[in-house]
């Protein structure tokens, strides 16, 4: 007997017309520019050019396809996060690298990192769980960045992670095409932090 797929997946076994990908980048499009709660199942499986109760050989719900444009988007950043930090040696060198490359995957619009940032876990409903259970994953690595810097008692590391992140995450926002690049925004904000800890321990 074969095994059953993972139960916290959205993947499913691939079938010959698999139109998978397709109804994933339309639906984090589609996520991104109506938001999440407005867009339907049907608008999805029109704009794919596709029969509303075709999408359901791909997906059971819109929940699911939620999970899987949140798992994509994931592993992209998580991708070059990861080769960043790797190129590194120093703590703030690591952690300003990891900055760096999270703040270029949000930049580049990616339909599914936005994705990723504008739709909260709670709006998942029944897959809710899981997508905080990826966020989580996903931001150990800055807990884990975060925890290697020689900081001055009593800095607060959780808070400095949460200020650092919300920072990035709202560059959606704040950003204009043309300015800054990524990598200087980076470095200036980790300097910042550095000269504020700086002052705190002299």
């Amino acid at each position: 007997m074969s095994a059953s797929p993972p139960a916290n997946s959205a993947s499913r076994a691939p079938r010959q017309d698999n139109r998978r990908q397709q109804l994933l980048d339309v639906a984090a499009r589609l996520f991104r520019e109506r938001g999440y709660h407005v867009t339907s199942m049907r608008d999805i499986a029109r704009e794919v050019g596709m029969l509303s109760g075709s999408i359901y050989y791909h997906f059971s719900s819109k929940e699911e396809m939620l999970l899987a444009v949140y798992e994509e988007g994931l592993r992209h950043i998580a991708e070059r996060v990861d080769a960043a930090v790797a190129g590194q040696q120093t703590p703030w060198e690591r952690l300003e690298a990891g900055c760096t490359a999270h703040l270029e995957a949000l930049l580049e619009l990616s339909d599914y990192t936005q994705v990723m940032i504008r739709v909260l876990p709670p709006e998942g409903g029944k897959v809710a769980e899981r997508l905080l259970e990826l966020r989580d994953q996903y931001e150990a690595r800055f807990r884990d960045l975060i925890d290697a810097l020689a900081l001055p008692e009593p800095a607060d590391r959780r808070y400095l992670r949460l200020l650092l992140m919300g920072g990035l995450n709202w560059s959606h926002v704040w950003y204009h095409p043309g300015g800054d690049t990524p990598a200087i925004i980076a470095h200036r904000m980790i300097d910042l932090l550095r000269q504020r800890l700086d002052r705190a321990s002299g």
